[in-house]
């Protein structure tokens, strides 16, 4: 995209890297950004696995090898954070961590556990589980999408079809419930030159959502070993993922943007149709903030302050104090909300001006960094 045209149209692009605040708790995804540092995933292809047969290892010994190469990654992002060490002059390995992540990803596919709905059925096989998908992949749009985060735009989008919620007034209903399996099939190769054509246009980073990118996880992480532009990564997601799966992306993504929804796990089941809500969202947003930047994102419910927004933006204060917050006003009747909207009175509407300033004075009585991005 032309910087004259983006500044036309999302001028905060620009301007929020002003915020003292912004780039420090963005710094890594500005380095790798602005193309100054390696990717995450660029490190895990430079890490050797050593002389392995991945396909005849049990998926016990691939954790296990997997868990010894995190110490390592770990030892050598720091190092190149510090400016210690070169990357380029580490030689690329014949089998690297990336690969043995992307071996545990195709084993935990026979008996999936990608989110916490934990299906257990084998998607190799084509069965299919909650998210109604097996092994194979859609991609339903990708482009420079200007709509989001300032720091964000223009956001290498990649939209992926179904999802592992079922809320009632989801905006991407058409591609996230009612036609999951309209976008085009992708393997790894595809997805991975898709990547790179939206970096060398001048997307600052790939966004994988959807609908859901978790159930997509073993072809996005496949795709990491043909892609060979240093372009930030970044999952935009429900969190409603296994530890499993925040295992295998901790050390490939460069920036986290969750969606944290409800402050309890009744509104949770009601409206999005999942159970234990509360404690496995807030376990991987914990996760997440300890080995990443993140911006977390709240939509504003009506008539929702109480359960969920209080409760969400004081969990963000004392948990994950790094974390930008985005506190969202976008929400409108869709959907299932729309059709049947006897049954969601409470929803029926948009957010209240007074609802959205209690939210707003509520993160700034906690001390959370919201308004360079809200």
């Amino acid at each position: 995209m032309e910087r004259i045209g983006l500044w036309l149209i999302r001028p905060d692009s620009y301007t929020v890297w002003s915020y003292e605040e912004v780039c420090k708790r963005l710094s890594w995804y500005k380095s790798v950004m602005e193309d100054r540092k390696p990717a995450k995933f660029i490190i895990c292809k430079h890490i050797d696995a050593g002389e392995k047969d991945l396909k005849s290892m049990s998926l016990d010994e691939l954790w296990k090898l997997h868990d010894e190469l995190s110490k390592v990654f770990d030892e050598l992002w720091a190092s190149i954070r510090e400016e210690e060490k070169d990357l380029s002059k580490i030689e690329k390995p014949e089998v690297s961590f990336l690969h043995v992540k992307v071996a545990i990803a195709y084993k935990l596919l026979e008996k999936c556990c990608f989110c916490e709905h934990r299906c257990g059925v084998n998607r190799l096989k084509g069965q299919k589980g909650f998210c109604r998908l097996d092994k194979t992949v859609y991609v339903h749009s990708w482009f420079h999408h200007v709509g989001e985060e300032a720091p964000l735009v223009p956001s290498g989008t990649i939209f992926y079809g179904s999802c592992n919620f079922r809320c009632v007034f989801c905006q991407n209903w058409d591609i996230s419930q009612e036609n999951p399996y309209a976008g085009i099939v992708v393997d790894a190769v595809k997805l991975a030159r898709m990547q790179e054509k939206l970096r060398k246009t001048g997307a600052k980073n790939i966004n994988h959502v959807g609908g859901e990118p978790t159930p997509n996880l073993h072809v996005i992480l496949e795709s990491l070993l043909y892609l060979e532009a240093n372009v930030p990564q970044l999952w935009n997601s429900n969190f409603y993922c296994s530890e499993e799966t925040m295992k295998l992306l901790r050390e490939v993504i460069d920036i986290w943007l969750p969606d944290f929804k409800y402050g309890n796990d009744k509104c949770a089941e009601r409206l999005s149709g999942v159970k234990n809500y509360w404690e496995i969202v807030t376990r991987n947003h914990k996760f997440a903030h300890e080995c990443g930047d993140m911006i977390i994102r709240h939509l504003v419910l009506p008539n929702h302050i109480e359960c969920c927004t209080k409760p969400i933006l004081k969990w963000i204060a004392a948990n994950t104090p790094r974390a930008l917050v985005n506190i969202m006003e976008q929400y409108r009747p869709e959907y299932i909300v729309a059709r049947y909207p006897e049954k969601y009175p409470d929803i029926y509407r948009r957010p209240y001006l007074e609802e959205m300033n209690r939210a707003y004075k509520l993160a700034e009585e906690l001390g959370i960094v919201y308004e360079p991005i809200s």
